[in-house]
């Protein structure tokens, strides 16, 4: 099924996503500053391109300089990778088909916004780690 969903995906919006992940990273990584960040957006750029089957988690031990490098990704790219995923998401939920597509693209604003400090694994690493 994840496959399915991951080629459905792929022709409605990941290939698109994925181009806009892929203009930010460029863009950013012009600058050697821009770099860490330009690597973020190649990393949820692939992420958005095949996203069924793996999740976002939080990475452990970083700090206060994933916050503060958040704070200028939402300025430099994160505010219109989030519209981008914004609108799929509404055009996706407008038919039946669509809207399990639609969710997932809604799941993605967060990641979009605030990328630094998380780690994306698959589906099934994560739920193994987590403790309750």
């Amino acid at each position: 099924m994840k496959t399915i969903l991951n080629i459905v995906w792929l022709v409605l919006c990941g290939f698109w996503m994925f181009l806009g992940y892929l203009v930010a990273g460029l863009v950013l990584c012009i600058t050697i500053i821009g770099i860490p960040f330009g690597i973020a957006a190649f990393r949820i750029g692939v992420y958005a391109l095949w996203p069924f089957g793996r999740t976002a988690v939080d990475r452990q031990g970083v700090g206060a300089g994933s916050l503060v490098g958040n704070v200028l990704w939402v300025i430099l790219a994160g505010w219109w990778l989030a519209l981008g995923h914004v609108f799929t998401g509404i055009a996706l939920c407008i038919s039946i088909i669509g809207i399990p597509l639609g969710l997932a693209n809604f799941k993605l604003i967060p990641l979009s916004l605030m990328p630094l400090g998380k780690e994306i694994v698959p589906t099934d690493q994560a739920f193994a780690t987590t403790r309750w």
